[in-house]
């Protein structure tokens, strides 16, 4: 998910810094569009070594030659295609008017009338300047249009007056891109533990007992988790896709590792997500070189940790999730695993089914807690992952309830 950060000129431009740093803790790329009076405030060098991205400061390119030109005179077209949202903060009164009033005559103005995703805004100025009536009128045309206006806060300002025009608290301004992405900052002081993808246990130096899992299921809760402002710590084993980037991603190979590297991050989580796929046995003893072929063999098995059963043993408030994937008497035996492990929920899926499950981007699945049981039809598992968090954030306020 991409959002476009419009910087505008004034004192607070300082503080967009830190906004993106913030929206990358939430695994969304940023790319950064000053305005003219931004830069004699903050360097774009700044911007662009936080971001990553280019940092866009003028309508036109200032490479030479007619292909430069017609690149980035077509440029705010690409990006206002490109993103999922707009954001402008600080936004000036300047820009309030040439945005209610249709004036583009930046690439940050034109981006704004060129693109159909949410924007959102947070006005910053001196107090008489946000009191004026033609402020007040802009700001009217602009919440009609669906603008989201983040109030100023009230306080000392920049030019030594006191009132309102302070650039809102950034945790606020970017819980407001955050809602207008469709994600709730519902899970904000939340630290959740996720492990995903499969786990390979060693036969010999060539060859090893793994699974299908694809860790796509588990990659999806941590990246809906962190959307959702939960820090996330995510243990993964091997698998072919990347990790968000804001999450803290501890890589193993073997149950055994699984089950260390979980155990030592327990004690910092308040809620515990188990997609992964361990493998349930391993060979009793690995061989030090490759086994030859020779005809029939016999590969002597022993089970591994039960890490979900060592979890739920171990944990002391934190909200404790597993999965479970069955081919027969699905319900019932979710049910088992959900009480004989002692979970809060267990997400149980049909991997019999053809398209969903492993190897798909796609999933269908049951949650069951001990007071409901939820079903999520066939969907991407984005979808599937946002409602397995909609359920911990119910776990977790009854738990909080109950506690007090």
């Amino acid at each position: 998910m991409k959002i476009a950060l419009g910087v505008s000129g004034g004192i607070a431009a300082y503080k967009a810094a830190e906004i993106v740093r913030l929206l990358q803790d939430r695994g969304i790329r940023v790319q950064v569009v000053m305005t003219a009076a931004a830069q004699e405030f903050v360097r774009p060098l700044t911007f662009a070594a936080l971001s990553g991205e280019k940092v866009i400061t003028s309508m036109f390119g200032s490479g030479s030659g007619d292909e430069a030109n017609v690149e980035s005179a077509i440029e705010h077209i690409a990006i206002a295609q490109a993103i999922d949202a707009l954001l402008v903060a600080p936004a000036t009164a300047d820009v309030l008017a040439r945005f209610a009033q249709g004036i583009a005559n930046d690439f940050l103005s034109t981006l704004y009338l060129a693109t159909t995703a949410p924007v959102v805004v947070a006005p910053a100025m001196n107090v008489n300047m946000w009191n004026h009536a033609a402020t007040q009128a802009n700001l009217e045309i602009l919440r009609k249009r669906g603008v989201r206006i983040v109030e100023p806060g009230h306080g000392y300002l920049a030019c030594g007056m006191t009132g309102a025009g302070r650039l809102a608290e950034n945790e606020t301004i970017v819980a407001a891109v955050m809602e207008a992405l469709g994600a709730s900052q519902d899970l904000a002081g939340e630290t959740v533990l996720v492990t995903a993808g499969p786990t390979r246990e060693k036969i010999d130096p060539v060859r090893y007992l793994t699974n299908r899992s694809s860790g796509r299921m588990g990659y999806a809760i941590a990246e809906a988790a962190l959307r959702r402002g939960a820090r996330v710590l995510l243990v993964s084993g091997p698998t072919a896709i990347t990790a968000p980037e804001a999450a803290e991603v501890t890589q193993v190979e073997t149950a055994e590792e699984m089950l260390a590297a979980v155990l030592k991050l327990l004690p910092e989580s308040t809620v515990v997500i188990k997609t992964a796929a361990v493998a349930d046995f391993r060979p009793k003893a690995a061989a030090a070189q490759k086994i030859k072929r020779k005809g029939e063999m016999t590969l002597e098995l022993e089970p591994t940790a039960d890490i979900l059963a060592e979890v739920a043993r171990r944990k002391t408030s934190q909200v404790i999730v597993g999965f479970a994937a069955e081919t027969e008497n699905v319900l019932e035996n979710a049910r088992k695993k959900l009480a004989s492990k002692s979970l809060d929920a267990i997400v149980v899926n049909d991997v019999s089914r053809e398209g969903v499950g492993f190897d798909s981007d796609r999933n269908a699945a049951t949650i069951i807690s001990q007071s409901e049981v939820v079903e999520v039809p066939e969907t991407s598992k984005w979808e599937v992952a946002h409602r397995v968090l909609d359920q911990v954030v119910k776990l977790r306020k009854h738990r909080n309830t109950v506690v007090r």
